[in-house]
């Protein structure tokens, strides 16, 4: 299936790029998913997935004016619903990896009808804590991107971001003979080598300032799957259990050794659990978490 693509504009005028893959008459939002659409076109059959890059990432128009970036992942969610109005689906399917992973619920918290299945992949945790204790791998990897920072003014911008990736992408797998398989770098396009100064100054803190308790993910009440890499160096596997432990209608799938990719450890088990829970099933592997490893439980779960 060849991707379609084309741009979408928003009400104050900025584009947003899109690619769908499929044509089946059910259609699936994946934000800033440009770069799953190779692995992810394994689920469109009958489907129509609408990846898209969200503002000031990928092809989406860059933006020069920090007024329009300074609500961070707020204003994502803002473009979310644009992209559902747009395509004038009337329920969403949601499919959120990494980061996107807590958008789309801050999504459904403020358009829960607009919202009919919520896929999330890695997700950030949903309170902002420090981050745990490097493994090696970790160590090793922030060591020799410190070391690549001294050659920044050696370099043209696209070779530091294709070198800086090279370290990267070890993080996102738990065998390093897999790093190959990660290709999000898109150094090709200027906001994606520009990403982590909207990154650190703009997104990350719209992400610590957030406060979600059990009484306002209680709002959340559409289908939320969870699909968590037990050994994910990115965003830590005790999250993935705390969302489906607070939300109220949640589930994990739990993917033995799998890293922030899970999918590369194990896409029969996190592509068949998606096919499952977006044909209207909970999967079989999925678990009904009621308490964390430590044994904390929600205020309230029914």
């Amino acid at each position: 299936m060849e991707p379609r693509d084309g741009f979408i504009t928003t009400e104050s005028g900025l584009r947003l790029f899109f690619q769908t893959v499929g044509s089946g008459p059910k259609k699936i939002l994946i934000p800033n998913g440009i770069y799953l659409v190779d692995d992810f076109s394994r689920i469109a059959n009958g489907r129509t997935l609408i990846f898209y890059d969200v503002r000031n990432r990928g092809r989406s128009d860059a933006i020069a004016d920090q007024s329009q970036l300074a609500r961070g992942i707020h204003q994502d969610v803002d473009d979310l619903d644009a992209v559902r109005r747009h395509f004038r689906i009337d329920r969403a399917d949601l499919i959120g990896h990494s980061y996107m992973g807590l958008m789309v619920i801050l999504y459904a918290m403020k358009h829960g009808p607009s919202v009919g299945r919520i896929v999330q992949i890695g997700p950030m945790q949903p309170k902002h804590l420090p981050d745990p204790a490097a493994d090696s791998t970790l160590r090793e990897c922030f060591g020799k991107i410190g070391e690549l920072q001294k050659e920044r003014g050696s370099l043209d911008p696209v070779a530091f971001c294709r070198k800086f990736w090279s370290i990267l992408r070890v993080i996102y797998v738990t065998n390093p003979a897999d790093a190959d398989k990660i290709s999000w770098d898109r150094c090709d396009l200027p906001n994606e080598r520009n990403f982590m100064t909207y990154w650190m100054g703009s997104l990350m803190p719209s992400i610590q300032q957030l406060e979600l308790s059990a009484d306002a993910l209680a709002a959340v009440t559409s289908p939320v799957l969870t699909v968590h890499g037990t050994r994910d160096r990115s965003a830590p596997y005790s999250g993935g259990r705390d969302w489906a432990l607070t939300l109220p209608n949640a589930r994990l799938v739990a993917v033995e050794d799998g890293g922030h990719a899970p999918w590369i450890e194990n896409p029969d088990l996190v592509f068949g659990s998606i096919n499952a829970f977006l044909d209207g099933a909970w999967p079989d592997v999925s678990e009904r978490v009621i308490e964390t490893d430590d044994g904390r439980q929600p205020a309230a779960k029914s």
